[in-house]
């Protein structure tokens, strides 16, 4: 699940650093409107520039040409004289029309919660803006009353015997309304995921604003508590046969590429892209996908941005890893790694997206992370992932099947892109609201996906299928009310504005589920599935992946941290408008597939 704002707000910085870094500088606003002739005024190629060159000084123009259009249309972007707009994706489609996604500062404090993203037309003419506030940011003063070490001991308190990070000075405006706030990470005493938090403290009071786990694992804290109330222990599930492509040759110095055999938990023999470092030693590295790395974390159990650095890198003498039991400690990486490359792949072979920063860089984690910790996550502070070896009771053994990794690396992509988030989350960590539970509905969609491109011929349409549940998977999209343990709905309606996220997560998935496979009976794979709708309608898809096509360019483009499912209903008809026409078949197929489960524009709250 998705992890903490305040990793969000890091990412934003990172992503802003390597757009600068390829498109000058101008990527923020300044502390007034922008003049009218900005855009004009952006550099042009000289004959002969590279094609490096040229492309960072038309993402610069891009970026300038938003920017201006954002200040000129400031009535419906929000932005004012004191708002600075710093660029953190750009985005060309393919009939050049364009889209910058922006976080901003107000008086120079970063906004939590003030995230839009400016559409132009290929010729840079505004087109509109997504917004995730309707209000404008509005603050009388920026002084804080509390010190930030204050603030830390304030923070510190939602989490007994925790440790606070650094204070930073924001502006709350995730509610629509704007709170001067200080954002702390706590972190645990005995380095328990599930205890540390994030925490919003309001700047002037000393009142708790939020308090937001630092990270949720595949496995909700809910669903681990109602398999222990049942006595139930799941039974992991494996699948054989080999799911890779063998690259050959092996370069004769070192370090080189090389391709090993990896035996697996969950997915047979699997084929493995290594760098052999000398004569006999391997590591498990893969340069070929950006130097994707799975390392072993020996149990440790922090939660910084070190988690992988600070993890031991993983070798082997011949280039043969694990065994395929937890008896040999390299088998849990051997899964890991596979899923790792195998949702770098899909993402770079449908989308185009090179990473799941989309900045090149592969995707890494950690195994044996903590002990008796029966879950896996995605850890923003690191980008990387990390996976626990089971708590030896309900979960048996290491949680590295692959939809468990394509489904959080999805939250990565999730977080790099429209980082949505929870409306609210309660003392107990668990999360509500429908941004939420779109971000969880979308790490489903992705992450099966990801099955299905790694192997057309048994992937499926649920999650967690190979935990060994006895309901016989976590959650599914034909019909998402088959999932006791978590109560996923099929359908909206005015409750699930507050729905817990997973709960909530059905209505997305079940719209993605009918866009792509429609409605009724229909076997896949040899799996039985009969998807219902709430008039009683047919609906007939599209296929797999056109419908992927259109929620993909609906998340990069079209959503933002608060987008709720009427809202993404709006996304994905944008979407198929650009991918095949406003009266298309397609176009048509997703009004129809939201219909199916309540959403509608007639509806909306």
């Amino acid at each position: 699940m998705r992890s903490a704002r305040i990793s969000r707000t890091a990412l934003a910085l990172l992503a802003a650093t390597t757009l600068a870094a390829t498109a000058g500088t101008a990527v923020a606003a300044p502390s007034g409107p922008a003049p009218a002739t900005a855009a004009a005024t952006a550099a042009t190629p000289t004959t002969g520039a590279s094609a490096a060159g040229r492309t960072a000084t038309a993402t610069a123009a891009t970026v300038e040409a938003a920017r201006t259009a954002a200040f000129a249309h400031a009535a419906a972007t929000g932005v004012g004289s004191q708002t600075r707009l710093t660029a953190v994706d750009v985005m060309t489609d393919q009939d050049g029309k364009r889209h910058v996604r922006f976080t901003q500062t107000y008086r120079g404090v970063p906004v939590v919660g003030g995230d839009l993203v400016v559409h132009l037309s290929a010729g840079s003419t505004y087109l509109g803006v997504t917004r995730a506030a309707a209000k404008a940011v509005s603050l009388p003063s920026t002084a804080a009353e509390l010190t930030r070490r204050q603030a830390e001991q304030h923070a510190v308190a939602q989490v007994p015997g925790g440790q606070a990070g650094a204070a930073r000075l924001v502006v709350d405006h995730a509610a629509g309304r704007s709170t001067l706030a200080y954002e702390i990470g706590v972190t645990a005493a005995d380095g328990s995921p599930d205890a540390a938090r994030t925490v919003l403290v309001d700047a002037n009071t000393g009142a708790v604003l939020r308090s937001t786990p630092t990270v949720d694992g595949f496995l909700s804290q809910r669903v681990v508590a109602r398999l222990q109330q049942r006595g139930e222990t799941a039974r992991p599930k494996a699948a054989g046969g080999s799911v890779l492509v063998r690259r050959s040759g092996k370069a004769a110095t070192y370090p080189a590429p090389a391709v090993g055999k990896g035996l697996s938990l969950f997915s047979g023999t699997v084929t493995l892209n290594t760098t052999q470092t000398a004569a006999r030693s391997y590591q498990l590295k893969d340069t070929t996908r950006g130097n994707a790395e799975i390392r072993d974390a020996k149990h440790a159990t922090r939660e910084d941005a070190k988690i992988f650095t600070s993890a031991s890198a993983l070798t082997d003498a011949d280039d043969t890893w694990g065994d395929g039991t937890t008896k040999d400690t390299a088998t849990a990486a051997v899964d890991a790694s596979h899923g790792l490359t195998a949702t770098f792949d899909f993402y770079k072979k449908t989308f185009d997206r090179d990473g799941i920063q989309n900045d090149g860089a592969g995707p890494k984690g950690v195994v044996h992370w903590g002990t008796d910790y029966g879950n896996a996550a995605w850890y923003d502070t690191c980008h990387c992932m990390i996976y626990g070896d089971g708590d030896g009771d309900t979960f048996t053994k290491p949680l590295v099947q692959l939809d468990v990794t394509g489904h959080e690396l999805t939250h990565g992509v999730v977080a790099a892109t429209a980082g949505l988030e929870p409306t609210r989350i309660d003392s107990r960590g668990n999360q509500y609201g429908e941004p939420g539970a779109l971000n969880e509905s979308l790490a489903d969609i992705f992450g099966s996906a990801t099955e299905f491109a790694t192997d057309p011929t048994t992937g499926n349409y649920l999650m967690g299928e190979q935990l060994g549940l006895d309901q016989g998977f976590l959650r599914r999209m034909d019909k998402p009310s088959l999932d006791k343990l978590e109560g996923t709905v099929d359908y909206w309606s005015t409750s699930t504005v507050d729905a817990e996220v997973h709960a909530g997560s059905g209505v997305s998935s079940h719209a993605f589920y009918l866009l792509a496979e429609g409605s009724g009976r229909k076997t896949v794979n040899g799996v039985a599935y009969d998807s219902p709708t709430y008039d009683g309608s047919a609906v007939q898809g599209i296929g797999r992946d056109k419908a992927l096509r259109i929620f993909y360019q609906a998340l990069t483009r079209y959503m933002v941290s608060t987008t709720d499912f009427h809202a993404a209903r709006e996304a994905t008809l944008k979407a198929a408008g650009d991918l095949y026409g406003t009266t298309s078949t397609e176009c048509a197929a997703v009004d129809k597939a939201w219909a199916a489960v309540n959403v509608t524009a007639a509806d909306r709250p």
